[in-house]
């Protein structure tokens, strides 16, 4: 297996651990070691609990010196609320666990979010590890501490900074992952191309008919470049200052779609690709990208089999994006900031100084 390392300021660095096939000896040892305490509380949905639940648990229990217990929550960006949130808490407080347990979250962006913004929160602040399911959580979510819930008025409002112990990811468990869940996934590792690795963002428009048939290496490549870029955004930005924001190229669009379709009618990685069509155009009509560079992007997310444009007759106009967009998290003093692609390909700019009629 491979191993990136996310490097962060005093002592917190933590591994990435990306495999398939892992023995389930050596998987407990790694997991494991990662868990101070002798307490774990496993948190998944009920979508993967029947899958994966089980095998994790007993890798877990494996040795005899740690109790584990399992909490199952209601999946699904719908669901992603303080309300089942707090399912995690009362669980915890039942079970009487104290500040030494570790909760492990299995499963995709929504569960990562929900079980690491509990363990920041319980007690103020437990450990916690991530095993993303996902391709979206493995490449993206799962990885730089971000966590929370959605607010009716906005995505992602309610929520802390809260790093994991280590990451996890076995790919295998992508077998079980429906196709258009593995496609909203692709969405965020065509967005590290963009905006700052031209190489990978060469080598998808090749090889993106074998992530899409789930080609192992082409699937391990696709998610250790990712962790490997998001790793050293998330070293120069831990809190998202400044840089850490050009992670969202397409997200403000694409939470305003998200939240006024209703939370689950597109998948995460669904709004994103529209939302990054529609920030390359932007960036385009304001003269700060060549013409083609829209295509290629248009391009590669039909590849990916994503959606480029909101359907014809969507309520989304240019007036309900602009009031839906000014409840995000990236305006600053009243004013909206966007991430727009700016130069050749891999480059991009988090900026407020745009054109509002484009």
């Amino acid at each position: 297996y491979d191993v990136v390392t996310v490097d962060l300021s005093n002592g917190r660095d933590y591994p990435i651990y990306i495999g398939a096939n892992f023995d389930e000896k050596e998987a407990g040892e790694i997991l494991r070691s990662h868990v101070k305490g002798n307490r774990a509380l496993i948190i998944t949905n009920d979508l993967i609990a029947p899958l994966y639940l089980e095998k994790y648990e007993r890798i877990m229990k494996e040795g005899g010196s740690l109790q584990v217990d399992t909490c199952v929550i209601p999946d699904g960006e719908a669901n992603k609320t303080v309300e089942n949130m707090g399912l995690i808490l009362d669980k915890a407080m039942e079970l009487g666990l104290d500040r030494k347990v570790t909760f492990v979250a299995l499963g995709g962006g929504v569960i990562g979010d929900m079980a690491g913004f509990a363990a920041a929160i319980y007690q103020r602040g437990v450990n916690f590890i991530q095993i993303p399911t996902t391709v979206m959580a493995m490449t993206d979510s799962s990885v730089g501490g971000k966590t929370g819930v959605n607010h009716p008025l906005g995505k992602n409002m309610i929520g802390a900074f809260h790093q994991p112990q280590c990451v996890y990811i076995d790919t295998n468990t992508l077998s079980t992952l429906p196709d258009r869940e593995l496609q909203s996934g692709i969405a965020e590792v065509i967005k590290y191309g963009l905006i700052r690795d031209v190489e990978f963002f060469e080598w998808q428009e090749q090889n993106m008919d074998k992530i899409l048939s789930r080609d192992p290496d082409a699937l391990r490549y696709a998610i250790k470049r990712s962790c490997e870029n998001k790793a050293e955004v998330v070293k120069a930005d831990e809190l998202e200052a400044d840089v850490r924001a050009t992670l969202n190229l397409g997200h403000t669009f694409g939470h305003a779609i998200e939240n006024r379709s209703g939370y689950g009618v597109y998948l995460h990685g669904e709004a994103v690709a529209i939302g990054t069509v529609m920030a390359a155009t932007m960036s385009a009509k304001m003269g700060w990208i060549e013409k083609d560079l829209v295509q290629r992007t248009y391009d590669i997310m039909l590849a990916a089999k994503l959606p480029v444009e909101l359907p014809v007759d969507s309520p989304m106009n240019s007036e309900r994006f602009l009031s839906t967009m000014s409840v995000d998290k990236k305006v600053a003093n009243g004013q909206l900031r966007l991430i727009l692609l700016k130069g050749p390909l891999g480059n991009c700019v988090f900026t407020g100084d745009f054109d509002e009629e484009a």
